[in-house]
């Protein structure tokens, strides 16, 4: 090999670790970049959480004065004791806790039956077909596309007719029947891909309807069964609309407590109590999302595809 030939072996060499160097570094300065954005985008979202958060733990003074986004100088939770048990809420000065202990009984109920319901109707829609049942899955299906507004009035009949009107029952049955829709899509989805082979065996042995369902369907179901337990949580505790439509004073869910803390402040706002009962309203839905929010996408993704 004469001169020559090393000098441009060399040179081949030294273009393919530059090469090399510059497929490395460019990775790493990607990455970087993307990371440096979804930091910007994620102190842009928190602010307003952070901000809640600090001034709920400032006396009212140090808010007053100019100092939203700075660490309180005084510590102190009267903003969070007011808020719970002490804060006029309408006539009273009841605090958030008794329409946060109401908010728990209505959406745990509704919850809980909405999703049992809607399995129930997703297993019948896939694994028991009968005519006509395209049709009536379409629609249930329409129910998930009627606004709010739009059953106010016979809403209001009905509860009335049957004597649950401002009462939480009364709020349990609406948010169970402007639900079931959406769970009923989320179980016939799901179910639509399990193996049907399944319950025809279990059929064979002389399993009964609800003993399939029971023993086989369910256990089966826990992707989609938080998905759909988080969706409805989430909805059914951050309504405003139906709390304040078919409640009464002692049935008010804490969205509507709420509300009436903000409007009744008379005088000087107080900013830190309002913050510390808007951070007690989230809180539930907060650790629910926490808890369980790696699963929610899991879940939907898991019926998503057949075979």
């Amino acid at each position: 090999m004469d001169g020559k030939q090393k000098t441009l072996i060399e040179a081949n060499t030294d273009i393919s670790a530059s090469g090399r160097k510059t497929r490395s570094i460019m990775p790493t300065f990607t990455r970087f970049s993307l990371y440096l954005i979804l930091g910007l985008f994620c102190v842009y979202y928190l602010l307003p959480l952070y901000v809640m958060v600090v001034n709920s733990f400032k006396p009212l003074p140090e808010i007053t004065s100019g100092g939203m986004v700075a660490l309180p100088i005084d510590w102190t939770i009267s903003a969070w004791q007011s808020a719970w048990s002490e804060a006029q809420i309408g006539v009273e000065a009841t605090g958030l806790k008794p329409y946060f202990i109401n908010s728990l009984l209505m959406a745990i109920p509704a919850v809980t039956i909405t999703t049992l319901l809607g399995a129930v109707n997703g297993y019948v829609l896939t694994k028991w077909t009968f005519p006509g049942a395209t049709l009536i899955f379409g629609l249930i299906l329409f129910g998930c596309f009627i606004p709010f507004q739009a059953i106010l009035i016979p809403m209001a009949s009905v509860l009335g007719r049957m004597g649950i009107a401002g009462t939480l029952p009364g709020i349990i049955f609406v948010h169970v029947v402007y639900g079931i829709s959406f769970s009923t899509l989320y179980f016939r989805n799901y179910y639509a891909s399990f193996p049907t082979e399944l319950v025809r065996a279990a059929q064979i042995d002389g399993a009964s309807f609800f003993t399939i369902f029971w023993r086989i369907m369910l256990p089966s179901s826990g992707p989609i069964a938080v998905v759909c337990i988080i969706w409805l949580f989430t909805n059914i505790w951050n309504d405003f609309l139906f709390g304040a439509s078919f409640s009464d004073f002692d049935s008010q869910p804490m969205t509507v407590a709420l509300n009436n803390l903000v409007q009744t402040s008379t005088g000087v706002k107080e900013y830190n109590v309002h913050f510390a009962g808007a951070i007690l309203a989230a809180l539930p839905t907060l650790i629910v999302y926490i808890v369980a929010g790696r699963y929610f996408v899991r879940g939907l993704m898991s019926g998503s595809v057949k075979g």
